[in-house]
């Protein structure tokens, strides 16, 4: 068993005395989280983002030899060697900090978290050190801009055929996971066996993993919600946040046509690579798609990545190639890439046809 961060609870204990019941409350310290397997794994991890980070400082606190990979010249990368520290959380000194993408080759695990546009040159630069007989898991979110393509699809085309792919998606933020507060997951893949080989290995009690069952439906929808995370924020900033009740109902809509029309799941949309997302895209003020959709609105200058920006473009792309409508998304786009005014947008969307809730 491996300990993470110490964090306490309350609760109440009823304790039978001569006169009745005597409530106590008896405060627990634990030392952190602890892992549900046994097996230590050498894991790689690709970008030292806030998400690379946090990735790189779980496996750790859960027991395998991790090593982080971030550019020499990165401003990231740079602070984390010199504090052992970001904005976010503090690294222990059992995690490994590596400018030299070479080390890939002895890991039995290779994490990717860079931006969803950058996939590509990450996956050259691997596949060039001479990559084989890996687990390649993608934590990260988004569609290729100029091919339309899912990221697993990058990568399982960009990489040795002996190499499998996996996906790590859904809900949480690193603030919130660092202070010990637990959330759900999924891994999916098209090969069940690494599935279940990276679930069991990577569970604990901070997260809970669950098996994919679609792996069309699962990008597609991870990817959505950005979008939708920035429609949020656009609302919030137009100070209709009461709208956003109808957003997620008609949004997780039109995202799951297009799910079932490249070949996913429905029900995928409902799950915790999208609905689930929502609250944490939607509503927390960690949410770098909602805060950059409130800086669209009121003018204000944002300056971190915010992956629905260009998540937009391609689904965009991809509704016209498979033939569905995406009003909100489209409505997005417009405002982002056109300059149209946002309220004159929402008008125009109260103004279109009146149709059945589930047409």
């Amino acid at each position: 068993m491996v300990f993470a961060k110490t964090f306490s609870f309350s609760f109440v204990v009823a304790v039978t005395t001569r006169c009745g019941i005597m409530f106590s409350v008896l405060k627990i310290r634990f030392d952190g989280f602890c892992t549900k397997g046994n097996h230590m794994k050498k894991v790689f991890v690709v970008g030292c983002g806030r998400w690379g980070t946090f990735i790189a400082w779980y496996l750790d606190k859960i027991g395998h030899d991790v090593k982080l990979y971030g550019r020499e010249s990165s401003e990231n990368m740079k602070e984390l060697m010199a504090t052992r520290k970001n904005k976010y959380m503090e690294i222990p000194e059992s995690l490994s900090l590596t400018t030299s993408i070479e080390g890939a080759k002895d890991a039995d695990y290779i994490i990717i978290s860079v931006g969803s546009q950058s996939l590509s040159a990450v996956v050259k630069q691997l596949d060039e050190t001479g990559l084989k007989d890996k687990i390649v898991v993608l934590c990260m979110k988004g569609i290729e801009i100029d091919t339309g393509r899912r990221l697993s699809q990058i990568a399982s085309g960009g990489l040795d055929v002996s190499n499998e792919v996996a996906v790590w998606l859904g809900p949480g933020h690193v603030q919130e996971f660092y202070r010990g507060v637990p959330n759900c997951m999924v891994i999916d893949s098209t090969n069940e066996a690494v599935k279940d080989e990276i679930i069991k290995a990577f569970s604990s009690d901070l997260i809970r993993f669950y098996y994919g069952t679609d792996l069309i439906g699962n990008e597609i929808g991870a990817a959505a919600k950005n979008v939708v995370g920035i429609a949020a924020g656009i609302l919030e900033g137009l100070d209709l946040a009461s709208l956003k009740g109808a957003l997620m109902a008609r949004c997780t809509r039109e995202i799951s046509r297009l799910i079932v029309a490249m070949g996913g799941k429905e029900s995928t949309v409902y799950g915790l690579c999208h609905l689930g997302d929502y609250e944490a895209t939607l509503f927390s003020p960690h949410s770098h798609n909602l805060t950059f959709g409130k800086c669209v609105v009121t003018g204000e200058p944002y300056t971190d990545l915010a992956e629905g920006y260009y998540t937009v473009l391609a689904l965009r792309k991809l509704a016209k190639s498979y033939g569905v409508e995406l009003p909100i998304c489209e409505s997005v786009y417009q405002v982002l890439y056109e300059d149209k005014n946002a309220k004159e947008m929402i008008n125009e969307m109260f103004e279109r046809s009146l149709k059945t809730e589930f047409a």
